[in-house]
């Protein structure tokens, strides 16, 4: 396998001065433990403290794929107000970045359920090394690579609505708020020659929870969409929106308010440049202890043509809920 080649591969999909622009927020399968880095309305949704880190290692067996650690914090501080911390590291060939933020949401009783109305603010730093790579011209003749370990250090805002009710929840989000240019363009390159960016990542979910035989088991179907360029503002040089439109769908049972088991289908909702985006296949289980540990894993099939050079994707999962402070929890946890 051609390392060098494959970074250069991953580089130019995801931040190079690019001509395509994949997603460039991290995924992940077991997504619906991990709300609060997608929608900070999430924060104070539970009605104790919770905690839950999360692995990824995407891509298994390619040197320079993705890797992803996420670390969430929330809890409610008041009847309607919710507080939490999201931190990020992403990884992924001679690049990587980590963000973190502080959030806030504001929770309003509607019907059976609340609306909650987040904010976040943070930091972003982006950062590479281009001497990992291998240049087929001079490193000179691309203005993108002069400067071997560029570092960005940026503001970030983000903004979600989220609705729960004890068997449905619907939110919207968009974690990134500003767009930002990685580099500044020399005076010397085309105006029309786009500059890698960070682009706004939108983000839309929804799920419900169908009791099939009382608590003892509960089914879950939860659907995540996830768009770059939702208004026209993440475009590759030929002028059209530059990654599609993917969407996650999962179906989980419940068993006994403790085992999680799950399957879910990663694809696209267009193909992209005529080309087929079906991304993977993937299983998931996670375990409720009666101390509030709960623990899990995922594995992704991929289905896409990296499945000849890629063993798959895995994600590993620890959180920790303070439900024992708790003396009666009204409505058992599905989201």
């Amino acid at each position: 396998m051609n390392t060098p080649l494959l970074r250069t591969f991953f580089i130019g999909l995801l931040l190079g001065p690019a001509l395509l622009i994949a997603q460039q927020d991290a995924m992940f399968t077991k997504y619906m433990f991990n709300t609060l880095v997608y929608n900070p309305a999430y924060a104070g949704s539970y009605e104790y403290l919770s905690i839950n880190a999360l692995h990824r290692g995407q891509w298994w067996g390619i040197d320079g794929a993705p890797t992803t650690q996420s670390l969430s914090v929330h809890t409610p501080v008041s009847e309607r107000v919710g507080l939490g911390l999201s931190l990020v590291n992403d990884k992924i060939g001679p690049t990587g970045s980590t963000q973190i933020n502080a959030v806030y949401a504001y929770r309003i009783p509607i019907g059976p359920g609340k609306l909650s109305i987040g904010l976040q603010a943070g930091v972003f730093q982006w950062r590479a090394d281009w001497s990992q790579l291998s240049f087929f011209d001079p490193q000179s003749a691309d203005p993108a690579y002069r400067e071997m370990t560029p570092t960005k250090w940026l503001p970030n805002f983000g903004a979600g609505v989220y609705y729960q009710a004890p068997k449905f929840f619907i939110g919207f989000s968009s974690p990134h708020l500003v767009n930002y240019d990685l580099r500044k363009k020399e005076a010397t390159e085309p105006d029309d020659l786009p500059a890698a960016q960070i682009y706004r990542h939108y983000y839309a979910f929804t799920g419900m929870a169908i009791p099939l035989n009382g608590d003892a088991l509960v089914f879950r179907p939860t659907l995540l969409v996830k768009n770059v360029g939702l208004f026209g503002d993440a475009r590759n040089a030929r002028g059209r929106i530059a990654a599609p439109t993917e969407f996650d769908l999962d179906l989980s049972l419940l068993f006994s308010q403790k085992v999680w088991l799950g399957v879910s289908y990663r694809s696209a909702l267009e193909a992209f440049d005529g080309r087929s985006s079906v991304d993977s296949g993937d299983i998931w289980a996670s375990l409720n202890l009666r101390n509030g540990l709960r623990i899990g894993a995922a594995f992704d099939y991929t289905l896409s043509d990296l499945q000849s050079f890629a063993g798959g994707s895995y994600e590993l999962m620890l959180g920790y809920d303070f439900s024992y402070q708790v003396d009666r929890i009204i409505t058992p946890r599905y989201f």
